[in-house]
Parts: structure tokens; C-alpha cells; sequence
């Protein structure tokens, strides 16, 4: 049968002929709201794509989603005292549940868009992710930056949104849409966050200073357990284990049975205690405000005594903190898990791993010169506890590395030896060794 026969085609011409090609036009920004609030959201803004808060992920939404004129950003609110609870049980059901509630209300939204003939698509809220890049971006877009875009809360210092009514016991949701809407949501003109100190009280690893810098790693290896680079470890953990007595004595019963309730009904979050303590949110802050002390009882000193194991990697920050803060709490060593495999994802994650408290005393300056597979140069700079990474040599170093792509990034991921390295002369130092041996202290679970 030729094409033009096919009684599908058919009657798509036919139909095509008899009406009239709509006009592009925006939609009206009240109908769009009140179609994602009828879906179930509890709150609800627009961002043009043109935006400058979206130009470090445009090109990422666009490889998605080419047609992206609009990105609606919407919340849906959790109940909070399944997020206050010690028992991380309840906690995490409400963080599952929640999360599918978003992806449900975005997919409902999206067919309603895709009946009337307006193109769009969401992205998950959390997972499934792109895991074939981890662990460089994996995500499709970032809801957070969104929604603040779109009015619907700020970052506090935990980096949580942070919702002007709900707080932050939301959770974030993002569709991208093939049309312009007739009216733009702006920034909330301040921030919700109190600066009350409680999520740095709280956290069990210190991954929240009270300067407000945020230390990703620590976070990740605890919080993250049972996700990602956690299991990624813990397979590692398997395969290195000689026989079953071995395996046991690296990873407890306890430990085994929560990796496979992960697996069995979805991965569970070790913390999230930031979220737990924080009392901002016109709807959240009145207990807060009547009786502080009673609050810090009820809510805080809880998740504080509580009796757990803290996930830590070696010489860490997060290490000192735990032996300090929480002596009651048990410290258990795991591998660093955020292992670049490219100079690109090494470079462009050093802040998500380095260690403020481990550079304490460094001021140096480091040029890096990679060879072979990925030519790139590099500067790095630590002082004062801050680094910072910039493209190309600036200033002058106190230690100039050069070296073989590959075999820098096996270093890394302690698959190549450094002294063989330099005897062989892949890597090579023009400065003081002990300058590259301070280096590797700043970055746990790095092969110095």
C-alpha cells in the first residue's frame, strides 16, 4: 500500500484541510497555573528559557528538549513531622511518596498539554538520572535554581529551598514547555532562611559550616549512602571480600539488609536532617517562635542523641567532626566513591571534595599541565581554606605538575602507583613534593 493510501493518512489530510493552523500565541499564565494546581501542585511558577538564572544549564535543556520555551516549576509539600521523626523509616516513605506525587502531577500536566496540542515534557524529579555520565552532571535539570527563578522560595544556607509558607519540606518538580506563557514569575524579594544555625547543629557530619560553606563530600558519603557511589562501594566491597566470614567483617548484617531495602524499595537517605530542623516557613515557623527551647528539645536534641553509623571517608573533615561533636555516634570508613575518569570531571569536581580543615596552614599555588589523551591546563589555588580552580597557568606556582592524562586519573582512582608514575616519568614535579603530598591531604580518599 503506498502512503498517501493508508486510511491513516487519510483522514490526517482530510482534517488538515478543513481546519485552520492555530496562532502561536502565549498561553495564559492564570489557566497554566491553575492546570498544574488542579493536578495536584501546592504551588507554581514560569521561567522563560532566556533567563541569565538558567545560563549554566541551558544548553543541558535544550539537548533534552530543543522546543523549550517555558519551564513551568512546581511544589508539592511534604509532611513534616515524617521528616523530623528519628525513625528515617517513616521519613523516607515520605520522600518516595512525595517524590512520585511530583513526577505524577508533571506527567498529568504534560498529557493535559499534549491533548490540546502543546508540546512538553518532564523530567524526573530525582531519580532515574543519566548514570551513564556519573559522576559528572547526571541530572537533566536543575530544579532548584529553577524554582527560585520562578518565585518559589529561596536557598538557605543548608541549600535547600526554601518555600515562604511550607518551608523547606518540599519537594521540586520542572517541565519544559514548547510555548511562551503570557506572564513571567520573578525571585521572591528575600529569603526565607533564618540563619538560625539549627541544620548546622544538626548535621551529623558537619557538611554545613557556620559560615554557610557547604562540604558536598561529606553529605554525599553519609546522607548518600545507599545511592550511587555508596553502592558503587559497597559492590567493591563484595568483590574484595575473600569469603563470606571476610565479607562480614567489613559490612555488618544491619548494613547488608539496608543496602538490599534500597535496592528492594527504593534508596534511602542516611540524614536529611538539615530539612528536619529547619524551622523557616510562615506555616512552619509558629512552634519555632513560641518556645525555642522546647523546640530544640522536641525537634533538634533527637536527631542528635540518636544512636547511628556516620559514613565517613578517611582523614576527613567530616571524621574530625563526628569525634568531636557526636562521640556517641559510630564512625565507619568508607571509600571515596566520587572517582573522576576524565581531567574534565577531576577539575570540574575538586570543590565538591576538597576539605577545608584538612588544608588549614596550606597557601600555594598549583599549575597543572596535562599530556596525552586530555591536553589541558590548569590552575589551582588554596588559601585560607578556600580554593579555587581557573582555566589555564595564572600567577606564579609554588608547584608545577605535568602530567600524562591517563595516568593522572589512575592515580586518582588508585589504579596506578605515584612513585612509579614518577620514576617513569609520567608525572613530573617542579616544586617540592611535599607540596603535592599537602595537595592529596585536601582531597580524602585521594592515592597520596
Amino acid at each position: 500500500m503506498k502512503l498517501e493510501d493508508h486510511p491513516t493518512v487519510q483522514r490526517v489530510r482530510l482534517k488538515t484541510a478543513h481546519s485552520v493552523p492555530p496562532k502561536k500565541e502565549s498561553l495564559d499564565a492564570k489557566w497554566l497555573k491553575q492546570l498544574v494546581l488542579d493536578a495536584g501542585a501546592d504551588d507554581v511558577g514560569f521561567v522563560e528559557i532566556g533567563r541569565p538564572a538558567l545560563d549554566d544549564q541551558r544548553k543541558d535543556i535544550l539537548s533534552a528538549f530543543p522546543q523549550t520555551k517555558t519551564l513551568i516549576s512546581l511544589v508539592v509539600r511534604m509532611n513534616r513531622e515524617a521528616i523530623r521523626t528519628p525513625a528515617r523509616s517513616i521519613s523516607n516513605l515520605e520522600f518516595h511518596h512525595s517524590g512520585e506525587e511530583v513526577n505524577e502531577i508533571a506527567r498529568s500536566v504534560v498529557q493535559t498539554l499534549e491533548d490540546r496540542g502543546i508540546r512538553a515534557m518532564n523530567p524526573s524529579m530525582g531519580f532515574p538520572m543519566e548514570m551513564g555520565k556519573f559522576p559528572g552532571k547526571i541530572w537533566v535539570v536543575s530544579h532548584k535554581p529553577v524554582a527560585v527563578a520562578a518565585g518559589l522560595g529561596m536557598i538557605g544556607i543548608h541549600r535547600n529551598v526554601i518555600h515562604e509558607k511550607f518551608g523547606n519540606f518540599i519537594l521540586l518538580g520542572t517541565i519544559l514547555l514548547d510555548a511562551t506563557v503570557s506572564e513571567s514569575s520573578q525571585p521572591i524579594n528575600y529569603n526565607p532562611c533564618l540563619e538560625c544555625k539549627l541544620c548546622v547543629a544538626a548535621c551529623p557530619v558537619g557538611a554545613i559550616s557556620s559560615e554557610g560553606d557547604f562540604n558536598f563530600l561529606a553529605c554525599y558519603t553519609h546522607n548518600y549512602r545507599e545511592f550511587m557511589g555508596g553502592f558503587t562501594d559497597w559492590v567493591e566491597q563484595v568483590a574484595d571480600s575473600k569469603n563470606a566470614t571476610d565479607y562480614r567483617s567489613r559490612v555488618s548484617d544491619a548494613e547488608s539488609a539496608s543496602m538490599w531495602q534500597s535496592l528492594s524499595y527504593g534508596a534511602n537517605y542516611k540524614a536529611a536532617y538539615c530539612l528536619a530542623v529547619c524551622p523557616a516557613g510562615e506555616n512552619v515557623i509558629g512552634s519555632f517562635l513560641a518556645d525555642r527551647k522546647t523546640y530544640l528539645n522536641d525537634v533538634v536534641r533527637p536527631l542528635q542523641d540518636k544512636d547511628e553509623t556516620i559514613y565517613v571517608t578517611k582523614n576527613s573533615d567530616a571524621e574530625d567532626h563526628v569525634a568531636k561533636r557526636f562521640p556517641h555516634k559510630t564512625i565507619k570508613h568508607v571509600g571515596n566513591s566520587l572517582r573522576p575518569n576524565t581531567i574534565a570531571v577531576f577539575l570540574g569536581g575538586m570543590p565538591n571534595v576538597f576539605q577545608p580543615g584538612k588544608s588549614a596552614g596550606l597557601n600555594a599555588t598549583f599549575h597543572f599541565t596535562f599530556t596525552g589523551h586530555e591536553q589541558r591546563q590548569a590552575t589551582v589555588v588554596i588559601k585560607d581554606q578556600k580554593m579555587r580552580v581557573e582555566e589555564g597557568h595564572v600567577g606564579q606556582s609554588d608547584l608545577h605538575v605535568t602530567a600524562d592524562s591517563q595516568t593522572w586519573i589512575g592515580f586518582l582512582r588508585n589504579e596506578r602507583n605515584i612513585v612509579w608514575a614518577i620514576l617513569r616519568r609520567k608525572i613530573r614535579l617542579d616544586g617540592p613534593l611535599k607540596l603535592l603530598v599537602a595537595f592529596g591531604n585536601c582531597f580524602p580518599g585521594a592515592a597520596t
